[in-house]
């Protein structure tokens, strides 16, 4: 069954954000200016009707008609400054790659190419207009990825305070069984007591960091009431532990020593982290082999209908009707196309937030269903997974795409409020 595609106008008031600016038709008018564009005042019926829907859908309480079209037009004027502001500044897309988007537009609505110059001809749409609307939603696009990620700042102190609470959180689940050596330090105690205490422990760190076993030092020099079994504390749920305790072992593997003396109120500690057990650690990091398929919504395929046809794609590739690398292939629309929508290898924060949660959520092999990210709709399925150390720099790195994430939105609105007060903007009166 061949698939219509919506009147083109209509979708692009509804879908781009990018819109191609539609020729005046008899009866319209201009409802606002836009640096060297313009906002119709049919878009603007079109668009406060698309609200008004999505309102009724939502069960919302309905907007009165005049704050809707102050809302619709306000929305369009937006949707003009991006995409001229694109046009001045995105980079350039060429005629090989436009022609590559515009087939893929016709192949997903299973049209060839010289049916869809037929259909759009039906639907009161230029070809060529069409082109450059695709040429546009690229651009703004691209130069919204580019100005918004310049806009973001994170300082070290921001990944200090990412990082802690990383490791809290992935510790917290956990139980470990720490070891100690204790030298105890009487509550006001003099200088030169403390001073032989702290001496005493550093020297039964030097003995352990030259070699000797643990437990042989805690049972010859510990003063804590687990001496006789090596300064074992047995395994407790990390929240069960001084704190003082579990931050000072952040980060050791089972076996591994604390470097430094611990002091607390009861005196000075060598630490030593016999085992992990549920908790992870933040130096170790899970890494995920997935691939996936992706459509990008315009204003020839709805965000809802892209999502039905992943959702079939899905069924094809379970029932074994088709393979996942041909589906991607065929249909992707990013640069994993060509290699089966193959990802590589990835660790944590290596993908935006709401892909990340889905493809976490999958059994190895498992497909997800349509998840929606600020790219488009995927469909994604796990490979592989493994377990990795990971360097101090590298998990650096993936706080400061963490923090830069979080910031995205706040930073894209700044963007377009910067864009917009810049902007030449001129609303004209026009008729109901």
């Amino acid at each position: 069954m061949m698939h219509r595609l919506a009147p083109l106008v209509l979708a692009l008031a509804a879908f781009s954000a990018s819109a191609q600016t539609p020729a005046l038709q008899p009866g319209d008018y201009i409802a606002a200016v836009v640096n060297q564009d313009v906002v119709a005042a049919s878009e603007v019926i079109q668009r406060t009707e698309r609200l008004r829907q999505e309102a009724r859908q939502k069960g919302e309480v309905m907007p009165e008609t005049t704050g809707l079209r102050k809302q619709a037009l306000e929305a369009l004027i937006e949707d003009r400054v991006l995409v001229t502001y694109a046009r001045e500044n995105g980079p350039r897309v060429d005629e090989a790659e436009l022609d590559r988007v515009v087939a893929n537009v016709a192949a997903q609505n299973k049209l060839t190419m010289e049916q869809l110059r037929e259909r759009l001809k039906q639907d009161g749409t230029d070809y060529k207009a069409f082109r450059e609307n695709l040429r546009d939603q690229m651009m703004t696009e691209r130069v919204r990825e580019r100005e918004v990620q310049g806009r973001i700042r994170v300082t070290d102190a921001e990944i200090d305070a990412w990082l802690d609470k990383k490791r809290a959180a992935l510790e917290q689940g956990g139980q470990i069984n720490l070891a100690q050596v204790l030298v105890t330090v009487p509550e006001g105690a003099p200088d030169s007591v403390v001073a032989e205490k702290r001496a005493r422990a550093e020297a039964a760190l030097a003995r352990i960091k030259g070699g000797e076993d643990f437990a042989k030092v805690a049972r010859e020099v510990s003063e804590d009431g687990n001496k006789a079994r090596g300064g074992e504390i047995g395994l407790r749920p990390a929240d069960r532990l001084p704190d003082v305790f579990v931050n000072a072992t952040a980060g050791l593997k089972s076996g591994e020593v604390a470097p430094e003396l611990l002091r607390s109120g009861a005196g000075f500690h060598i630490l030593k982290v016999v085992e992990r057990q549920g908790g992870a650690s933040l130096t170790q990091s899970v890494q995920t082999h997935a691939r996936h398929i992706l459509l990008r919504p315009s204003a020839q395929l709805t965000a809802e209908v892209a999502a039905r046809r992943l959702a079939e794609y899905k069924r094809q590739i379970e029932s074994g009707q088709a393979k996942f690398e041909d589906v991607a292939k065929a249909n992707s629309e990013d640069g994993s196309a060509p290699e089966g929508g193959d990802l590589g290898w990835m660790g944590a924060g290596g993908f935006v937030p709401e892909f990340e949660e889905a493809m976490n959520a999958l059994p190895l092999g498992g497909i997800s269903g349509p998840v929606v990210s600020r790219f488009g709709v995927h469909l994604i399925q796990v490979l592989e997974r493994r377990t990795v150390d990971v360097e101090m720099k590298q998990l650096r790195e993936q706080a400061r795409g963490a923090l830069r994430e979080q910031k995205y939105d706040e930073a894209y609105q700044e963007w377009v409020k910067d864009l917009r007060t810049k902007a030449f903007v001129e609303v004209r009166e026009w008729l109901d």
